[in-house]
């Protein structure tokens, strides 16, 4: 084993060299080491490099996450060299996971995966025959583990692969569909359920969803389940959770402890998966530990007292260094005496890990055990820093004991660059039971409030500028986003006034995230629970005018907007005042008001420039600039746009970047190509610099229309197909309008008047009509070019389609290389030709059945005949497949 650790580390790093096209000396050179190191690695001289010599040798061969973190392990020991040329393989030529295929969101295994290759065999088999797999046990099974390995096995069975939903950090049940759709990629959808917009993002996508930690939101997680197999025929769900879900078709494994040695053939022990797992994890902790006639049976013992629990098992491996394998055997007797007279009810499994964990637990001293609890009030990863406002100053030496004893994970860095520190969801249940019988959890919960709400305001403050302290404020907030979610429930209950203060301060974060319209709901709960015409409460009106408007709901917004004003009128000049009335002109514009309008948005600017309130004066202009827009007075638009882009200092990113978006569609109407083009470039850019999703869907079908008119062709086909696959891919149907719209002109410019047509009729179907100022004279042109018969055709046909059908179509004219059937479609017979049309057209298994009057079951059949014949794996390839053949 030893020499094969050599010769991998070696060869590995050999290849890695070759493939980045290095001799020895210009890694050397590039790495800042000598030539002699880099010769030892290579020979095998040296078996393992030391951490920052292995960073060193990651940077210079310019390896990527999460290659990167493997290499650095397996130079340094950690890991088998094979781990990293699997993850190497498994990613795109540009180094970024593949979009369809592969793991998403699965954190790369630092340690190895010790025994169940039972379990995984048998759990994978499960997989194949049942649509939901639930694999139970009590906490620190390994499910998660399990789960992951099963899935890393099953992914290239799935066309769109393989997607891990952290479920451990959710408190309310209520969020669970939000959380997926989170890890999906899902975008927030206007007037449509979390759940809803997961479901439609899965319908067409064959997809492994692993569900991980549900116990604690059963409820939830069975219905979003429930409903998710109900719309979804292709995915399948794999979820771990301490008692099944209770769904019909619902296949339950029960996830035994480690095989545990034979006391009575110990020289067989060293076989026993529990031993294997202590060993592995006690050579990381001491080097020098290994299996001898003097210790094997004591580990047999230990791991025959611990269950076979993994979890009890690495905890007690992490103490083979500071105790000895005698004394951590002596030390777990006691603990297990201690709580005999616990819970006599509780499985015994669950016995025993309470007692591991309460060992590990009275290895602190009074001022760890504080700190110990006061972290675990964190529902997701912390700082040093976080846990330092949540359990004292000098909590710092020790939070790093609780590293030592395993109680904490060793930090790692987040998606800020900040370290932090994480919790075991085993441990950080005890933690929490263990706060609320010392009577902490309020004093917790407050400290852990203030903290955040410092940390919302400190990046709030950041978002104020297009800079780069707004995308690193932007990256904060993303890694205390689990945080944020549990305190704004918690101040809500506790501290209305306070929750719209945090509210307040995360509703640009929101907005550039394109999650504000989902936080609708959320936001006018905050507003119920202050006191009306309050501080607070104006404070949080202006979040819930923009939510309730970029949710398609006018009536809302505008009555949020009139009650703000009202509540603001009576006091003079202020922010408030000036937001209810920006709120009011917006929504009296799209209400199709615009005299009223305009009067709001000018008496919003008179307040704003009054009291010096930049923002409030950037939106005002905006709102001039939409009004002016709407009464065909686009050189006073232009002007207006132009005033509010000169407005920078003090205003939140997101919105200077909005301006330009106004502008960029006015000097579109006014006919200047080339300013209009100018700045949406340069907004677009400046939007995928700061992750802001918001302007992004704004600016993209724009661009589109800008390099068509401009020529430029291939952008135009780039920028679409981007729009359309993350619409898809996230589920922002209600988007697709101005793409579908965009895909229209393209192939105009591109002599293809018939598909132009078609795109133009289904937009309008399906969405309602885009401005016509711009559409005419190409339409007429089409028409013209097509004759009566061909028009009414193509018309007709782009009208009868579904939305989905439309998106697919849209992806095929704007595909590389021409568009060729697949193989297989004469074989099809013509009941299983009018499959691929129903599926085409948007219908699930279970409408198809209805309308053919067959079984759910009999479809899933022909459909996987459909599949065998054609090679068509999703349901999008079949709907291409219809496309393609004019069966749609």
């Amino acid at each position: 084993m030893a020499e094969q650790a050599i010769v991998g580390l070696a060869g590995l790093l050999r290849q890695l060299r070759a493939e980045a096209r290095l001799t020895q000396q210009e890694l050397a050179k590039a790495a800042g080491l000598s030539l002699r190191s880099v010769s030892d690695l290579e020979r095998g001289i040296n078996r393992t490099a030391r951490n920052d010599t292995a960073v060193q040798l990651a940077g210079a061969l310019g390896l990527a996450e999460p290659v990167r973190s493997l290499f650095v392990a397996a130079a340094c020991g950690r890991i088998e060299a094979s781990h990293v040329l699997a993850a190497r393989r498994s990613q795109a030529p540009d180094g970024s996971l593949a979009s369809a295929g592969g793991m998403h969101g699965f954190v790369p295994a630092l340690t190895s995966f010790v025994g169940r290759a039972g379990p995984v065999r048998e759990v994978a088999a499960l997989l194949g025959r049942n649509r939901l797999v639930t694999v139970t046990g009590p906490g620190g099974t390994g499910k998660t583990r399990l789960a992951a390995e099963v899935a890393r096995q099953a992914a290239g069975r799935f066309a769109d692969g393989a997607w891990l939903v952290e479920l451990a950090p959710v408190r309310d049940p209520a969020l669970v569909p939000a959380i997926v759709a989170a890890a999906l990629g899902v975008r927030d959808q206007p007037g449509v359920p979390a759940a809803g917009a997961v479901a439609q993002a899965l319908a067409r996508q064959q997809a492994l969803l692993v569900l991980d930690n549900c116990e604690h939101v059963i409820g939830a997680a069975a219905e979003l389940c429930a409903g998710l197999l109900a719309a979804c025929d292709d995915v399948r769900v794999l979820a771990t959770s301490r008692e099944p879900l209770a769904l019909a078709g619902e296949a339950r494994y029960r996830l035994a402890p480690l095989a545990l040695p034979d006391p009575e053939d110990l020289a067989e022990a060293v076989k026993a998966e529990s031993v294997a797992l202590f060993t592995d994890r006690a050579r990381s902790a001491d080097a020098q530990f290994a299996l001898t006639g003097e210790t094997t049976p004591i580990v047999a013992g230990l791991v025959a007292r611990l269950d076979g629990m993994p979890l009890a098992i690495e905890l007690a491996a992490a103490r083979v260094e500071a105790l000895g394998v005698a004394q951590l055997l002596d030390r777990l007797d006691d603990r297990f005496a201690l709580l005999a007279g616990g819970n006599r009810t509780a499985p015994s499994r669950l016995r025993s890990l309470a007692a591991t964990v309460e060992w590990s637990y009275q290895l602190l001293d009074d001022h760890e055990w504080r700190v110990f609890r006061a972290v675990s009030v964190f529902p997701g990863p912390f700082t040093l820093e976080a846990a330092e406002a949540a359990a004292g100053a000098e909590a710092g030496p020790a939070v790093l004991r609780l590293v030592d004893c395993s109680l904490l994970n060793p930090p790692r860095p987040g998606p800020d660059g900040r370290s932090r520190y994480s919790m075991l969801e085993t441990l950080r249940a005890y933690g929490n039971r263990l706060l609320a019988q010392a009577g902490e959890q309020d004093q917790a919960a407050a400290a852990l409030a203030m903290w955040a709400l410092r940390v919302a305001e400190q990046a709030a403050a950041g978002l104020q500028a297009s800079t780069a302290e707004e995308a690193a404020a932007a990256r904060w907030l993303d890694a205390e986003e689990a945080a944020m979610r549990q305190v704004l429930a918690w101040m809500m209950e506790h501290d209305p006034a306070t929750a719209a203060r945090l509210a307040d301060a995360l509703g640009w974060w929101w907005l550039l995230r394109g999650r504000l319209p989902g936080q609708y709901g959320v936001l006018r709960e905050v507003a119920r629970h202050a006191e009306a015409g309050s501080d607070s409460w104006c404070a949080v009106q202006l979040r819930i005018i923009l939510a309730a408007l970029f949710s398609a709901d006018l009536a809302g917004a505008l009555e949020h907007a009139t009650a703000l004003r009202d509540a603001a009128a009576g006091r003079g000049p202020s922010r408030a005042l000036a937001d209810g009335l920006f709120g009011r002109a917006v929504a009296l514009d799209n209400l199709v008001r615009v005299g009223e309008a305009a009067e709001e948005a000018r008496r919003s600017l008179a307040v704003a420039r009054e009291i010096g309130y930049p923002t409030g004066e950037i939106l005002a202009l905006s709102a001039l600039s939409i009004a002016a827009r709407s009464r065909d007075d686009i050189d006073h638009a232009v002007q207006l746009a132009r005033q509010a882009a000169q407005i920078t200092a003090g205003v939140p990113g997101v919105c200077v970047r909005w301006c330009s978006y106004i502008l960029a569609g006015a000097l579109i109407l006014a006919g200047d190509l080339a300013g209009a083009d100018y700045v949406c470039a340069a907004a677009l850019a400046r939007s995928r610099d700061a992750g802001d999703v918001f302007n992004q869907w704004s600016l993209l079908p724009a661009m589109v229309l800008l390099d068509v008119f401009a020529g430029r062709l291939e952008h135009a086909v780039a920028h679409l197909r981007e729009g359309l696959q993350i619409a898809m891919r996230t589920g922002g149907w209600f988007e697709l309008n101005h793409y579908l719209d965009g895909c229209g002109y393209l192939c105009a410019a591109t002599g293809r008047p018939a598909e132009a047509l078609t795109m133009w009729a289904a937009s309008a179907a399906l969405l309602g009509p885009a401005d016509l100022r711009l559409r005419d004279l190409p339409v007429r042109a089409a028409r013209q070019a097509l004759g009566t018969g061909r028009t009414r055709a193509a018309e007709d046909r782009g009208a009868a389609m579904s939305l989905a059908a439309a998106a697919e179509y849209a992806l095929m004219l704007t595909a590389p290389g021409a568009q060729q059937a697949p193989p297989g479609l004469a074989k099809l017979s013509s009941r299983e030709r009018e499959l691929v049309t129903l599926v085409a057209q948007g219908r699930t298994n279970a409408q198809i059945a209805a309308e053919l009057y067959i079984s759910a079951r009999t479809v899933g059949s022909h459909l996987d005949r459909i599949r065998d014949k054609t090679g068509c794996r999703r349901r999008a390839d079949l709907t291409r497949l219809a496309l393609t053949t004019g069966l749609v």
